[in-house]
């Protein structure tokens, strides 16, 4: 995903056949130890495009405490999304934000570094000479990284450094070496995608009792964001010295507390830092930072509220404890290796939404006001663009408890934004705008028809009408007029065209299904506009004008930001009709040419290098691109044209090509966990290739027994024989014990529980 972001190219290596181990494993767990926490390995998407994290959280918490190797300039930061690149030789900090897999980035708050020494720099310097500043070196040797925890050994300070996480609280725990003066330094300037000026306003306090509190607003991707953080230290400060960097102001005002470049108990500015003396400790310095999107008292009573002991063993093992309970959702039996990417990509998919709550029901709304949530939890973080494909149908199924919670968020938003408009990528509650189509629609018409409730319907769907035809986002008006977005208008006129086209059609499903037939029939009739957009001529998706006019010049393979399509080529776009194939088969002249499509794109000879300014198009097999969202359902298509021993080729090439046990072990951004949800459905056996339709395409499965604990009480098992490199075809599989002699599978049939049984075998049937 994002309109907003760059990339790099990387080779990934194959996954089924000989896939070579991280560089460096982590501490061996007891042989008897089968729990899933401890088959996840965190570093995996850390390095390459995957743009994950290694550091503490607990599923969807609002905390997500990790290192940070970089924060760099916007213009240069992609690598660095998610504060930690694996290649990187020093860290130089840990703070408390990130995102998982995000193509564009933000966050990196209430960065904290432990000295130890009596030389305390003040700026993080430059990784190319770490004693030019307050980062440190580090080994992956000295890492360790579980759900729930992440320790390090800070070389140049000889400190080791543990995190671990509850919901809103990060917790610390730094061992100095003895007898060294000891010092924790708390630096609100930097950020991910950081730039000059991008802290509008900071203020940092030391209460009486030691409680370190502020916020800092700043003017990032959702601008004008503000955060606010409390923390306790378990031993007591011998010293502290607060500090605004600040040096280039026209004005000050008058002097006072708070107004000096240098104070102990208050500073307000926008280059806010914080110096905390501890002295020569002889035991662990732990520290507790809490978090809130809306005030410093409400991260205060965060912080009370979760904050109440100092036993940090015990938060770990409550972490893991969530992280085994999330994560035994589904029961996969395999070879280690399996299962390490299997519930690597499971804990992936639980990262967010992310908790935009505190404690007493408070959160921020798109309006940038205080509201109460009422009788539900209010979660954010939402890449719609890329989420909508598998990451929600898989959590709607498996855990309807926390998708009721996340429609009532999206509402909530809707309710509370200027423009009533559900989101299109928010987090912490604010609007980026990045991306494009009204895809909460098919998230929400998705789960409602996977029988998710707990949410009010009837404001769902006005939700979900205002949002389709609220004129001036992406020139609705004109696609409402005539039937498409115009180039000349709007930019991606096609992709958007055809995106909206597909919302319409899940919009229509929920209203239908909720027995409104005028406003299904409207929508309905909205769903064919991907026709409009159609050029028999070129066989491909194009981009047309007001005129009605094709926009020329017209070439297949031309891919730009800003151009036709969205971070894709007429190639890549010309298979988006998910909520019509036997129509989008026909067009493209029946079965078998369309068969020979599909061959096309994924047997061309492409060099990357024509990507190398949409570096987000990754992945790549010829034009076929794994590493983003557009493509994903491509595979499953030869399915509706009566090949799908052709899809099962396809799977098996891309499992083994751009998944690996790795750092940079996935093809492209792991964008909040669609990348991996792909893998699990796909692991699996089958895939939403239209969510809201109630329907899955069937593929071949990559293990041999999953049990999938639904959220309604019922379980439904995969199960295969014969499953190995030389039997990668379905020979014949069956649906609780009777012959499925179609590749696909009725959501209703799996929410039912039951058994889908493969027998593999060697070659395509005959």
């Amino acid at each position: 995903m994002a309109l907003c972001r760059l990339a790099r190219s990387f080779l990934v290596a194959t996954l089924l056949s000989g896939t070579a181990p991280l560089a460096m494993a982590a501490p061996a767990m007891g042989p008897a130890d089968m729990s899933p926490a401890s088959a996840v390995d965190p570093r995996i998407g850390t390095g390459g495009a995957g743009h994950t994290y290694p550091g503490a959280t607990v599923p969807f918490g609002m905390i997500q405490l990790s290192p940070d190797t970089a924060m760099m300039d916007f213009h240069h930061s992609y690598a660095w999304a998610a504060g930690y690149q694996y290649d990187d030789p020093t860290i130089m900090g840990f703070s408390h934000t990130h995102f998982s897999g995000a193509g564009h980035s933000d966050l990196g708050d209430v960065l904290m570094m432990p000295i130890s020494g009596d030389d305390v720099r003040l700026e993080p310097g430059d990784a190319a000479v770490p004693a030019s500043g307050y980062r440190s070196r580090f080994r992956h040797a000295t890492e360790i990284e579980k759900p729930g925890y992440y320790a390090v050994t800070l070389d140049d300070y000889r400190i080791r450094a543990e995190l671990t996480a509850s919901r809103r609280v990060g917790w610390h725990r730094y061992t100095f070496p003895k007898g060294k003066p000891t010092h924790l330094l708390l630096d609100l300037r930097p950020s991910i995608y950081d730039y000059p000026g991008k802290v509008l306003w900071a203020r940092l306090h030391v209460a009486a009792d030691g409680t370190v509190s502020g916020c800092r607003t700043t003017r990032g991707w959702a601008p004008g964001r503000t955060l606010c953080f409390a923390m306790h230290f378990s031993k007591p400060m011998v010293g502290r010295t607060l500090y605004n960097r600040e040096t280039k102001v026209a004005y000050r005002g008058f002097g006072g507390p708070g107004n000096h470049p240098v104070d102990h108990e208050a500073q307000n500015g926008r280059e806010l830092e914080g110096v905390f003396d501890f002295g020569n400790l002889k035991e662990p310095l732990l520290v507790k930072t809490s978090i809130s999107p809306v005030s410093e008292e409400n991260a205060i009573a965060n912080l009370d509220g979760e904050g109440q002991d100092w036993n940090f063993d015990a938060q770990r093992n409550a972490a893991l404890e969530a992280w085994n309970k999330a994560l035994s959702v589904i029961d996969m039996q395999g070879t280690p290796d399996q299962r390490t990417q299997f519930y690597t990509a499971l804990y992936h998919v639980m990262l967010a939404p992310t908790l935009s709550m505190d404690a007493n029901g408070d959160f921020t709304g798109p309006d940038y006001q205080r509201h109460r949530a009422d009788g539900f939890e209010f979660y954010s973080t939402w890449s719609m663009w890329d989420v909508y494909r598998a990451q929600q149908p898989l959590l709607a199924i498996l855990r309807p408890d926390m998708s009721s919670h996340f429609i009532r968020s999206l509402i909530a938003s809707q309710q509370t934004s200027p423009f009533g408009l559900l989101p299109i990528w928010a987090y912490q509650g604010l609007e980026t705008w990045c991306m494009i189509g009204y895809h909460a629609v098919p998230v929400i018409a998705d789960a409602y028809l996977a029988g998710v409730r707990g949410f009010d319907a009837e404001a769902a769907l006005k939700g979900m009408i205002r949002s389709a035809t609220y004129g001036p986002y992406g020139d609705l008006t004109d696609y409402m007029k005539i039937g498409y977005v115009p180039i000349d208008k709007e930019a991606e006129g096609a992709s958007k065209t055809l995106e909206y086209a597909y919302d319409d059609w899940a919009l229509a499903r929920m209203a239908r299904a909720m027995g409104k037939t005028d406003m299904a029939r409207t929508f309905e009739k909205r769903s064919d506009n991907w026709r409009k957009v159609w050029d028999p001529k070129t066989g491909f998706m194009r981009a047309r004008l007001s005129s009605g006019d094709f926009h020329t010049p017209f070439t297949p393979a031309a891919a730009a930001y800003g151009s036709d399509y969205t971070e894709g080529n007429a190639w890549q776009y010309s298979w988006y009709v998910p909520q019509n194939i036997p129509a989008l088969i026909k067009v493209m002249g029946g079965r078998e040419k369309f068969t020979a499509r599909i061959d096309e794109l994924f047997d061309a000879k492409v060099d990357p290098a024509i990507f190398r300014n949409v570096e987000d198009i990754s992945g790549l097999i010829g034009w076929y691109a794994h590493g983003n969202e557009p493509d994903h359902h491509v595979a499953y298509l030869y399915d509706y044209a009566g090949a799908p021993w052709k899809t099962q080729q396809r799977l098996t090439q891309i499992m083994q090509t751009q998944y690996a046990l790795r750092p940079d072990g996935l093809a492209g951004n792991d964008d909040l966990g669609q990348m991996s949800a792909w893998y699990l459905f796909t692991a699996m056996g089958f895939y939403p290739v239209a969510p809201a339709s109630q329907e899955y395409a069937i593929g071949r499965p990559f293990v041999s027994h999953a049990v999938m604990h639904l959220g309604n009480g019922h379980d439904f098992t995969v199960t295969a024989d014969n499953l190995d490199d030389a039997h990668p075809y379905v020979g014949q599989m069956t649906l609780n014990g009777q012959p499925l002699t179609a590749p696909f599978l009725r959501q209703q049939d799996v929410l039912a529980g039951g058994e889908l049984h493969f027998i593999m075998q060697s070659q395509p049937p005959a």
